[in-house]
């Protein structure tokens, strides 16, 4: 994927604006980092170095858009920066737009925000970072969400990597120490006494720990890393 040019770099205010109409009353919600170097899997580049995460991020950006292309449901890429017109997501496919807010909480709730009031009934939000994401999970947390209020995907780190509603909800995006091995617990606790159902745990991809014995990313694993050294 090409980092980003002045020349396929969309107005943010021009596309984040965009009204689409609903052909679904479900919206998949996909965050995305814009793929710079330096500015991307910081942790896993504390060992491999900014150039590979690099590689591996956009690897799995990859593995985000072959997942969920499919999904008989609106979908929606959220930019962290600027709104790329030439790249892997297909406007045909995907609907982009802008993040907002100071802190991943305030981001997820404009987000939802923002779907629920373009009319659609039921919304999911994923990152971009998680190799165990299958399609099928995707249309668990849907399925999930005809019966139930809440579905979320617990992450092995403590936090998670799929929450699902059917209205918004902004108690659950305050207060919260993003990025850390307590968001899922404090997450449950502001959602006790309701409707929610929890997924399978998955494994997102944060340090190097998490891709060493991963096959596919051997290939951007550089020698010295492999040997133990940073």
């Amino acid at each position: 994927m090409a980092l980003l040019t002045s020349k396929d770099t969309a107005g943010d205010n021009e596309m984040a604006q965009d009204f689409y109409f609903p052909t679904s009353k479900k919206a998949l919600i996909i965050f995305v980092k814009n793929p710079e170097i330096g500015k991307v899997k910081t942790r896993l580049a504390t060992s491999i170095g900014d150039a590979s995460a690099l590689e591996v991020y956009k690897f799995l950006l990859h593995h985000t858009m072959a997942i969920t292309k499919d999904l008989k449901v609106d979908k929606y890429v959220f930019y962290s920066g600027n709104i790329q017109r030439n790249d892997i997501w297909n406007p045909e496919v995907f609907r982009k737009k802008l993040q907002k807010g100071n802190d991943l909480g305030e981001k997820m709730d404009a987000a939802f925000t923002e779907i629920f009031e373009m009319g659609y009934q039921m919304a999911v939000i994923v990152g971009s970072d998680m190799l165990d994401l299958e399609s099928a999970d995707l249309k668990a947390a849907f399925d999930t969400l005809e019966k139930h209020q809440t579905v979320i995907g617990p992450a092995v780190d403590g936090g998670y990597y799929l929450l699902g509603m059917k209205e918004p909800n902004p108690k659950i995006f305050k207060n919260k120490t993003w990025s850390t091995s307590t968001v899922l617990e404090e997450t449950l606790m502001d959602l006790e006494g309701t409707d929610y159902l929890l997924l399978h745990e998955r494994n997102d991809i944060d340090t190097f720990e998490d891709i060493q014995n991963e096959k596919v990313f051997q290939q951007f694993i550089p020698t010295n890393s492999k040997n133990g050294l940073k």
